[in-house]
């Protein structure tokens, strides 16, 4: 699947404390619910005891995200903390249990979804950022990644498989038809731009022996076409497709994303004015006040306003802003309130925070914070395609990194750089965060994030402005990449946000959760502790 910048790095608007857990998880859970032709009365989900999951699928949210796509919820429904009761309301007896599989992915999920008529088994992967792929359905291998609509007809025998292939395809425009076997059985898979329509399934159903047929719906915003070709996928393509022409980063992400997905540039800026409209209006709810049970910190981007407005702060020009903003859009995130994941939730607050206090500061508007944003996404292509945004693999610097890097190329942006200060700033930024780990405290997705996310936007400005001045990167951007890469593969386990090592299992941290995990247990407003 090539990388889009709206689904694979700004996105998806959520809620929840971290994107690879509930916004990936939750769009496990519509796959899964879509397979089923009645409700579900039974569900397991099982995590590997190697993974990350085990440890984190409770306080970070894959529980919560599973069982709000079971419900078939978005990932920006105010009900999401309440899904698994929701759930159970329903009737539905849910297990979770640890088992010994040995999957590779620490972000695995195995789902096995039943009622007195069916049985569906699901492992996919959580891959970083809110994106998610099916790896098997009911013993069949398979790569479903919620890009298409997808239409699943299982049938006996490789020659009844072939004989339905032909068929739909002489009688739909299908982007891919695939067969699948396993022993005596073949399950076709049909992507395409819509459904098979309900004539041709009739047919279909008269002419073979299926045994079922299931539609799975889309989950992504933007959907893949076939034969889909973009113009570069990372910054040594866009430099020599640039050809010296010294185009703004910002056009050439509009550019990209209209190749990747369809879209006029005209539509491409529009959905990003929107993004940047919901974040503003996050950035003051933020500001205003949040409140939530489960949670380490409380509302602080309040008093750091009110003293930032008394002069009683450090003198730190547009900076004061953006931590006053990234903090707030922490906040909101941590309340179980609407973000938008950049590129995910635990890295939700650096980029926009930078960007949209910078702009405001420099008196421009909302086009030309899309515009930056635009740019900043285009970087978390060339991230995403190399590499990864899940902390589980990378570490923080595959979050907090990235964010920064994607945020000094939208500073650069708004201040009219040029489109090798833009990438040199997007190298230096992660350079200067290349080994960071992902270490939770009380296994809640809040601190050290929200200092790591204050850390990456300041950062950001920094190699913004080292850029702009002409500062020499060193090292192209794409071998950073390639560097953080390796970097993580080297890293323990222990500190890739398993909540096992770091600031994770200092005494503090420990009696923290210990608390939080009392207060759940005895329900809201307990003293427990």
């Amino acid at each position: 699947m090539i990388v889009s910048i709206f689904n694979d790095v700004i996105g998806p608007v959520m809620r929840g404390p971290s994107s690879s857990h509930c916004a990936a998880a939750l769009r496990i859970g519509r796959v899964a619910r879509d397979l089923m032709d009645a409700p579900i009365t039974d569900v397991l989900i099982e995590f590997d005891r190697n993974g990350s999951l085990p440890t984190t699928h409770d306080t970070q949210g894959s529980d919560m995200g599973l069982f709000g796509g079971l419900m078939g919820w978005d990932a920006a429904d105010e009900r999401l903390p309440g899904a698994m009761q929701a759930l159970r309301d329903t009737g539905a007896s849910i297990r979770i249990e640890t088992v010994d599989t040995g999957d590779p992915h620490p972000n695995t999920y195995r789902l096995t979804v039943s009622n007195a008529q069916e049985s569906h088994f699901v492992r996919a992967i959580s891959t970083g950022g809110g994106i998610m792929e099916v790896l098997e359905i009911d013993g069949f291998a398979i790569s479903l990644a919620g890009d298409y609509f997808e239409t699943l007809l299982l049938t006996s025998g490789d020659g009844d498989g072939e004989a339905l292939r032909s068929r739909i395809a002489a009688n739909f425009v299908a982007d891919a038809v695939l067969l699948h076997l396993m022993g005596e059985l073949c399950l076709v898979e049909v992507k395409a731009q819509e459904f098979l329509p309900q004539d041709l399934l009739d047919a279909l159903h008269a002419d073979f022996s299926l045994q079922w047929i299931k539609n799975i719906g889309p989950v992504l915003p933007v959907l893949s076409r076939k034969d889909t070709c973009v113009p570069f996928t990372d910054c040594a393509s866009l430099l020599a497709f640039d050809n010296g022409a010294d185009t703004p980063l910002w056009q050439h992400a509009v550019g990209y994303e209209c190749a990747r997905g369809g879209l006029t540039p005209a539509e491409a800026e529009a959905k990003m004015v929107e993004i940047v409209r919901i974040l503003r209006r996050s950035i003051a709810r933020g500001i205003e006040g949040t409140s939530y049970e489960d949670r380490v910190l409380g509302h602080q981007s309040g008093e750091f306003q009110r003293l930032m407005l008394a002069g009683k702060l450090l003198s730190a020009g547009p900076l004061n802003r953006i931590i006053l903003y990234v903090t707030a859009l922490m906040e909101v995130k941590s309340s179980m309130g609407v973000i938008v994941a950049m590129p995910t939730a635990g890295a939700c607050a650096a980029l926009p925070g930078a960007v949209i206090a910078m702009a405001e500061e420099m008196g421009l508007g909302e086009t030309e914070m899309a515009r930056a944003i635009l740019a900043s996404g285009l970087i978390g292509t060339f991230i995403a395609t190399a590499w990864t945004f899940a902390a589980e693999v990378g570490g923080c610097q595959a979050e907090g990194g990235a964010a920064s890097a994607m945020a000094a190329a939208g500073l650069v942006t708004l201040a009219g750089g040029t489109l090798k200060q833009a990438l040199a700033a997007a190298s230096m930024a992660l350079q200067s965060m290349i080994g960071l780990i992902c270490d939770p405290i009380a296994s809640r997705v809040e601190a050290p994030c929200l200092g790591k996310n204050v850390m990456a936007a300041a950062n950001a400005l920094s190699c913004a402005n080292m850029a702009l001045a002409g500062f020499d990167q060193v090292i192209p951007f794409d071998e950073v990449v390639e560097t953080a890469k390796r970097v993580g593969n080297q890293m323990p386990r222990e500190v890739r946000c398993t909540a096992l090592g770091g600031l994770s299992i200092t005494p503090t941290s420990l009696k923290i959760e210990q608390r939080l995990a009392a207060k759940r247990k005895c329900g809201s407003g307990c003293s427990c502790g």
